[in-house]
Formats: C-alpha cells, structure tokens, sequence
C-alpha cells in the first residue's frame, strides 16, 4: 500500500492477530523526517530512535530535524537530500535509522511477525532501507515492480553486516558499464556485534516466467511468491503483449496475464494471492488453488490503523457509501511507465484540473532515475520534472505528458504535504485497488469507521483466525 499507508501500527495490530503484518518501506526516511518537525506526536519515534543502536547517530537526527511542539504552520518541511549512486553518509545513517524506527515499532510489545515491502524500482535507497529493517529483526522482506533477483544475496551479506551492492538501472549504458550502489554497513553504522537473522524473502510476481527467473537465478534463497493481479493497488504489471486501452482509457488485460498457478505450484515454493482478495472465504478459495493464503491491501487501507489521513479515509469511504467512489487504472499518471490504479477523488491530483494547475517540481526523487551521461558519469531525470529540465537530459516530451508526481502525492495522503515556494500546498494522489467499491460491508448505520481487527474477523473463519503465523514456522501465514 502506498507509502505510509501501511506503517508500524497497521502492520502492529494485523501481526498481533497472527498474520503478517508488512510494512511500506517506500519513503519512510521522509515520512519520519516529516513527523518529527510535526513535533513527533505520541514521542513514538523518538522512543524508537532511543533503541537504535548507534546512539550517536540517533542524537544527529532529533538534533536536526525534531521541533518540540512542531513547526509552525505555513513553513516548509525541511528536506531530506534526494538518493544518487554517491549519497552522502547522512542520508544513509538516516534511511537505516528511520527503516529501523518503523520495524521496532511494528514489533513492539508481541511476539509477531513484520515484513517490509520495497520496490525494485525505487533502487537507490534499497540497501540502507534493507540493513535498517534488518537491524530491527524484521521477519519478512517482500518486493516487486520489477525483477529483485540480487536482493536475496544482498539480505544474506548483511545478516553477517558484510558490504553489498546493488546493479542500479542507467538509460544509455554499455555493455562496458557497471553502475552499482555500495552499501557497507561498517563504514555507515561501524562495527556492530553479533550476527542478524536473515528474513524470508517473497518476490511478488506477476507471470510463471518471471517466478522461475526469481527462483533460478537469484543470488540468494527465494521463499516464495505474491502472485499479483491487475485488480491490486498501486503499480500494476503493465499486460503482456501490446498496450491495449478500454473505452476508458485504462488497459486491456487478457489471458496472457493469467497466472498459471499450477506452473507456480511446481516450483515448490509456497505462494499468496493478491488483488481483490479481500472478502470472506477468499483463503478458503486461494487454499483450494495452491496456495498458502492471500495478500490484502485495500480493505486494510481505509481502517482505523492505517496512516491514511483521517479526513482523506472519511471523505472516501463516504463516497464508497453514497455509490460515487470510482478506481481507475491510469496508464500514465506514474512516471515509472507501469499503470497505476488511482481513485478520482476531489482534489486529487488524478484530477486533470489540479494535474495541470500544479507547478511541476522534482523534491523527492525517489522515482527518478539514472541515465549516462557522455563522460561516462550518471545524471538523474523523472518524466514528472518540469518539462525543459526533462528534455535538457535527453528525455522524451512523450514521456511528460500526463505524469503525475506520485512521490509528494503519496506524502500528501498522510497529511504531510509539502508547502513549495510558490505557496502551493502539494495535492493527495490516492492509490488502491477495486475491492474500494466493495467496503461498505464494513460501514454501519452511516459509519466511516472500522478497524483491522475486523477485516481479519471477516477474512478469516474459526479455524483460519488466530495464532496462524507460529515462529519458527514462519511460512504459514494466511493473510499479509
């Protein structure tokens, strides 16, 4: 689920009713940034911070970005520096830092399991974002939107807090070009005592080929799968085979993108469903199939543990119960080239009024990415960057148009929006998948309100609730 969407206390509260509770790692040095010049309401990651254990490195954090009593209104966020294949040491000390933040406070006080989810395709802070996950003994590492095959050997390396790399995408390399990032936790952290669990690893997957590319030829030990379908949230598998668009502009999925989940049962690995899985008797229905249980995102996403803005959650989910809520699969708003389900909300920058009202700014950078620059040097661009800067690099003109910036949209949905120079207050982009339309068996008497503990007492029957996830046993989970 987007960033922050699922964060430590909605992971937390699933992990205690025995399934897997995940956490999106996507921005989350940013998003704690932001909470502590909000003056870290509740002292929770200042308490997690307190744990971390490189206290020196925790001190430098508060001391640079927490504002006791938050910062007043109408002044910017201050920024964190934008991820490159050179970050400075700060940015990395602060990405594990606040990675470990999120996982201490998803495990506090149970004895659960926690996973993080990353993208592949966000590439530049994976590995400060894994060493810090696994700081905080996380369980599970799931990852998608792309082809993860290095991440298993790189989560082996750092259970011995051994350096690793990653092979980074650059637009115009040659067969000559190697460009990686490095990451080695005893020039970051130093040397820590002791060795780290290494987590499981699910890649999340949408076709039998790319499952056997993960299992055959990755650096590391896979565990298993999420076999995603179009109908899920977020990033979508673009459909194989030409683009196609429907009457509504959104794209054509066919049998090609039908998994064959008999192909996947024989690579021996156990494997969750995921896309509009998220109603009673689907883990019954995804058993039958093969699998060990489901994933499920939208209907977590609206509840009262998710760190969705409260606002944002109600004006939704009132819309979902006056019949007007209405996902689209948008083929261009994401400037990754993958379509992108987003939910026409006013506001919203899915909006093409508040799109073309906004001034394009690139002050993330989480989705841009490298391209070679003549001397051999890497440059950084994203579709969703003004225009003229764009171009200047070598983009396409094609390739800005109807992008979206999905990295401040994201920030924006928790109620952390940035206020840019020109006084403009960064809109919301709404992720989800279509089980939005179904939620309204949870709203009661006009109600707009509901918590995780009742999606799992609906998903799950007698014999599916409870402890399902038992240590060592980890792969028994039902529901993540």
């Amino acid at each position: 689920m987007g960033a922050g969407v699922s964060g430590w206390r909605l992971a937390r509260a699933v992990s205690k009713r025995g399934h897997l509770g995940v956490v999106a790692g996507t921005a989350v040095d940013t998003i704690l940034v932001r909470r502590l010049q909000r003056g870290d309401p509740g002292g929770h990651t200042r308490r997690a911070l307190g744990k971390f254990p490189v206290p020196e490195i925790a001190d430098q954090i508060l001391e640079r970005y927490f504002i006791p009593g938050g910062k007043p209104e109408g002044v910017p966020f201050r920024r964190i520096r934008m991820y490159s294949l050179a970050p400075p040491l700060e940015l990395f000390q602060l990405t594990v830092a606040l990675n470990f933040v999120e996982i201490y406070l998803a495990k506090e006080g149970h004895d659960g399991v926690v996973g993080v989810n990353l993208l592949e395709k966000i590439q530049m802070p994976n590995l400060a974002s894994l060493y810090g996950a696994m700081l905080a003994d996380v369980d599970y590492v799931l990852m998608g939107a792309g082809i993860p095959r290095e991440i298993p050997g790189v989560l082996d390396h750092f259970a011995d807090h051994a350096e690793a790399t990653l092979k980074i995408t650059v637009a115009g390399e040659t067969a000559e070009d190697d460009f990686r990032m490095r990451f080695d936790p005893v020039k970051v952290v130093g040397a820590l005592p002791g060795k780290l669990k290494r987590p499981f690893f699910l890649a999340i997957i949408a076709s039998t080929v790319l499952a056997k590319a993960m299992k055959n030829r990755s650096t590391g030990t896979v565990n298993g799968f999420v076999i995603e379908g179009p109908t899920a949230g977020g990033h979508n598998a673009p459909p194989r085979g030409r683009l196609a668009l429907d009457a509504n502009g959104e794209p054509i999925y066919g049998k090609k993108d039908v998994v064959d989940l008999d192909k996947i049962g024989e690579l021996g690995l156990p494997f969750w469903l995921a896309g509009s899985h998220g109603r009673k008797g689907c883990i019954a229905e995804a058993r039958a199939r093969g699998a060990t249980g489901i994933q499920v995102g939208t209907v977590f996403a609206f509840c009262e543990e998710s760190g969705l803005d409260p606002a944002i959650k109600n004006d939704v989910l009132l819309s979902v119960l006056d019949g007007t809520a209405v996902v689209y699969t948008d083929p261009l708003a994401s400037p990754t080239g993958f379509p992108f389900k987003v939910i026409q909300h006013p506001g919203s920058v899915a909006e093409t009024s508040v799109y073309e009202a906004r001034t394009r700014v690139c002050d993330l950078g989480y989705l841009r990415t490298g391209y070679r620059l003549e001397d051999g040097r890497v440059g950084y661009r994203c579709p969703s960057e003004p225009i003229a800067a764009y171009l200047r690099k070598g983009g396409k003109f094609e390739d800005t148009q109807h992008r979206r910036c999905v990295c401040n949209g994201l920030l924006s949905n928790l109620g952390l929006p940035q206020l840019q120079s020109n006084q403009a207050v960064e809109p919301m982009i709404l992720t989800c998948g279509d089980d939005l339309v179904r939620l309204g068996r949870f709203l009661h008497d006009g109600s707009t309100r509901y918590t995780a503990a009742d999606v799992i007492e609906e998903l799950c029957d007698e014999s599916e609730s409870g402890d399902l996830i038992q240590k060592p046993e980890l792969l028994q989970s039902r529901v993540c």
